[in-house]
């Protein structure tokens, strides 16, 4: 590879134009065919900028001087909007912000991807017609000023210096005004804050949620330890916040820059809030994932769902399910989903998110997407007309993708948070079975470089047919039309026999009913393969009693009915 050569150095000043804006926000110029970056700057400003570190293939620098704004500049609300690395974009017009992100997830698709007439697929981005305010989770790291007064806020871009505000214009307004009281407490009460250099000090950080329909709110300290100084004195002050619904202590203990430990301890009120998107109600416990834009989330899932277009008749798969937001959403739209998520307490939740709704469709597993998904098609046989996919901001490992390839799904929905990742899986996916057909990008994240993205893949039809003549007839040198009707019958695939199925026909002959559990425990017991509910029956081993003889008669009555025995 030729080495860039180049007279750049530090401390030294340059005039610039800034072409373009990397991953992180900052603005990308070129001095000497050599990429610089410069925090602060947009597309279009040209600035006096001074070097401040040079490694072989690119440089950083820092703004001086802003010598001719961009046209898509404004003055930023927010006052710490500079140094703050919260947004890193609030000085960027919001619908050109939106542009920006549109041709960002493009340019993604085009270049990593090698996706043709991109722009053709893509819908318009879905921006918020009110861009402040919208989150509804907050974790803030908590220590000191320097005179000593307590820091609650974001760090600085590439440190770890907490920038303290006043007001934070994404967070929910009650966040601010919780932070604003804990500020108070904890320089009334005199409490410790954490200090990662020495490993001292007791509080860490807060995480705050609260729900935007319920009005919920959780407040959780995360401590360098395990008792809180003050305990009951921090509960009779946060407990009376109009909409207070728990609080609640997590502990971690490590050198880490982990926030959150494996242990919580609810210490007033209940271990979780209430939330809704849509008609769907959700758990969500400290630990638990959710989508930090209820607005915008529900968006998303309206999306997956148009471009899912279920009959109602779907087997669905849910890879990186969380607590079951999607996969809940679908349920309502499909036959069976089935959700996978390597977090056994994710799981929990989605399992009692389930119950709380009433749906009883879908089935949890935990583990990771790439071990479940290949075990159960292969050993089960469960297959799926669509997978629905959410992986985190590294994409899909390679072994779930060519899983995915294997079971041949009708439509896959890719939701992804970064579209160079998803650029690279979709090429994957792309290169034989299936075709790029929708793409629509969602300003999940205002102000900031962030987007989500949601796409439709179809699985591609022949290219090409191939026309034989065939002369049909019972004489030499023709095809027996009879034969051909015995192989036919003789390779005819069966009617996949559904739980519904069996349940219908045990009522409308017996005039009783028999849930899915019941069913399962007496497929099992034959040695039947368990396609639809592969884990009903260890929902016996609690506090559902086993099938009177009589149901498990009738239930093998269905299965002979339907030429399973």
């Amino acid at each position: 590879m030729k080495e860039n050569k180049t007279t750049l150095k530090k401390n030294n000043e340059y005039e610039v134009t800034i072409e373009d804006i990397g991953n992180d926000g900052e603005g990308i110029c070129h001095i000497d065919d050599m990429a610089v970056f410069v925090k602060d700057t947009l597309i279009g400003d040209v600035a006096k900028i001074k070097i401040i570190k040079v490694n072989k293939r690119y440089a950083y620098g820092k703004l001086i001087d802003l010598i001719t704004p961009s046209d898509i500049r404004i003055e930023p609300p927010c006052k710490v909007a500079g140094p703050c690395g919260g947004c890193s974009i609030q000085h960027m017009d919001y619908q050109k912000q939106l542009e920006w992100k549109q041709n960002k997830v493009l340019n993604c698709l085009q270049r990593i991807g090698g996706f043709q007439n991109v722009a053709q697929m893509m819908e318009p981005i879905v921006g918020m017609e009110t861009p402040f305010h919208y989150r509804n989770k907050a974790q803030f790291p908590i220590g000191f000023k320097k005179d000593d007064s307590p820091a609650i806020g974001f760090y600085a871009g590439r440190t770890h210096v907490i920038v303290d505000y006043e007001n934070c214009l994404l967070q929910a307004e009650e966040i601010n005004f919780i932070v604003e009281k804990l500020r108070l407490f904890i320089k009334e009460h005199h409490l410790s804050v954490y200090e990662e250099t020495t490993h001292t000090g007791l509080l860490r950080h807060v995480l705050i949620r609260i729900s935007k329909q319920t009005k919920e709110i959780m407040v959780c300290l995360v401590l360098n330890g395990t008792k809180l100084t003050k305990e009951q004195t921090f509960i009779d002050t946060f407990k009376d916040i109009q909409g207070m619904t728990s609080l609640c202590l997590n502990y971690n203990t490590e050198k880490t820059n982990r926030i959150l430990g494996q242990t919580s301890r609810t210490i007033w009120g209940k271990d979780y809030i209430t939330d809704y998107i849509g008609e769907t109600r959700y758990q969500i416990s400290p630990l638990s994932f959710y989508q930090v834009n209820p607005e915008q989330t529900k968006k998303i899932y309206e999306k997956v769902l148009e471009y899912a277009d279920f009959t109602k008749k779907e087997t669905v798969w849910d890879l990186y399910c969380g607590i079951g937001t999607i996969s809940l959403f679908l349920a309502k739209q499909a036959e069976k989903v089935f959700g996978v998520e390597v977090i056994p307490e994710a799981i929990a939740d989605a399992k009692n998110n389930a119950k709380i709704n009433g749906i009883e469709n879908v089935t949890f597993f935990v583990g990771k997407a790439e071990e479940v998904l290949p075990r159960e098609y292969k050993k089960h046989g469960i297959y799926a007309d669509v997978i629905v996919v959410d992986p985190p901001r590294k994409g899909c490992d390679r072994i779930t993708l060519d899983t995915m390839l294997n079971m041949q799904p009708k439509k896959i929905v890719y939701v992804s948070c970064d579209p160079a990742t998803l650029a690279r899986d979709l090429k994957i996916l792309c290169e034989k079975e299936y075709r790029l057909e929708k793409v629509c990008a969602i300003d999940q994240f205002c102000h900031t470089v962030h987007v989500e993205t949601c796409v439709l893949l179809s699985h591609k039809k022949p290219d090409s047919y191939i026309n034989v003549k065939v002369e049909f007839g019972e004489e030499e040198g023709q095809v027996s039309l009879k034969e051909i009707s015995e192989r036919a019958e003789e390779y005819k695939p069966k009617e996949r026999v559904t739980y519904k199925m069996i349940q219908e026909y045990v009522e409308n002959k017996y005039g009783f009913k028999v849930h899915t559990a019941y069913i399962a425990e007496v497929k099992r017991s034959l040695g039947l393969p368990m396609y639809d509910a592969p884990n009903a029956v260890e929902e016996l081993k609690t506090s559902r009693s086993h099938p009177t003889p009589e149901k498990v008669q009738a239930i093998k009555d269905a299965l002979k009915h339907f030429n399973l025995l």
